[in-house]
């Protein structure tokens, strides 16, 4: 079939005669070429999950190792355990498991969406540092208003043994209660910025993510919220957390959602993303 061989793509069906269907690139199985435009949009919708993962990846990356360059050059100890990072990376992971599932809107597939390494590394260059920005209003917070500064901090009486011989000063209550406020946080800010990152729309007023992908980010944030107080806490290196830390969390989350959307709106205006 010489019509099929020059095509770009020759397409058949499957009751076509023999020399049809393997000049063909494609067979389809019903005698409805709707069929194609399905697969298309499909094909669309897996480009853009791919594309919100990619985002999503490098631009926490990007920002947490300004995060870490900070807090090392300046704590007397470590801002993390290296299980507690394990702890968090395995968490986040999970937490974007579902992203294959999430609702994709009409005008997002309406065209082709090519592949431009200059969107991506502008995405990562300005939403990435947010993340920093708010780590580093947590340090300041666990710093200053928790007394984290103080390396010989009292632990509370119920934590007092624990921390009676510290090996050294990255096991002091001060340098846990460091890296369990850092934890939370991190973690929690993580998992909630995907909602905002997902859609060029507002997110949860406009957009909101499949139920899937909103299930396991209630999960994982639950999850960070109950490790500092559980039963693995101490395997775990974390203390559990004044009370006044949940509020200010909650402002911090708010405030983070809040100028990522900003920053988002403001790129798609310049058509950077």
């Amino acid at each position: 079939m010489p019509p099929l061989q020059a095509a770009d793509v020759g397409i058949s069906v499957d009751n076509a005669v023999d020399i049809a269907k393997e000049s063909a690139d494609m067979i389809l199985l019903e005698k409805n070429l709707m069929v194609l435009e399905e697969g298309v949009l499909e094909g669309r919708k897996v480009f853009v999950n791919i594309l919100k993962y990619i985002r999503m990846g490098a631009s926490s990356n990007f920002g947490n190792m300004f995060s870490v360059l900070g807090a090392s050059a300046w704590l007397p100890y470590l801002p993390m355990q290296p299980i507690q990072v394990l702890t968090n990376n395995l968490l986040y992971d999970f937490s974007q498991v579902p992203i294959p599932t999430d609702n994709v809107g009409s005008a997002i597939i309406s065209k082709p969406r090519p592949w431009h390494m200059g969107e991506i590394s502008r995405f990562i260059m300005f939403i990435g540092p947010i993340s920093s920005i708010f780590d580093y209003t947590t340090y300041a917070l666990v710093w200053f208003v928790f007394k984290c500064s103080n390396v010989a901090l009292a632990a509370p009486v119920e934590l007092a043994a624990r921390f009676a011989n510290p090996i050294d000063t990255d096991h002091t209550y001060a340098a846990a209660l460091f890296s369990t406020g850092w934890f939370v946080e991190s973690l929690m800010t993580q998992t909630l910025i995907v909602h905002v990152i997902r859609t060029n729309q507002i997110p949860f007023i406009q957009s909101r993510a499949s139920w899937q992908l909103t299930l396991t980010t209630l999960a994982i944030m639950g999850i960070g919220a109950w490790l500092p107080c559980s039963p693995v806490t101490q395997y775990l290196g974390f203390v559990p957390l004044p009370w006044q830390f949940w509020p200010l969390l909650a402002v911090t989350l708010v405030c983070y959602v809040g100028l990522t959307q900003i920053i988002k709106a403001w790129m798609l205006r310049k058509h950077w993303i």
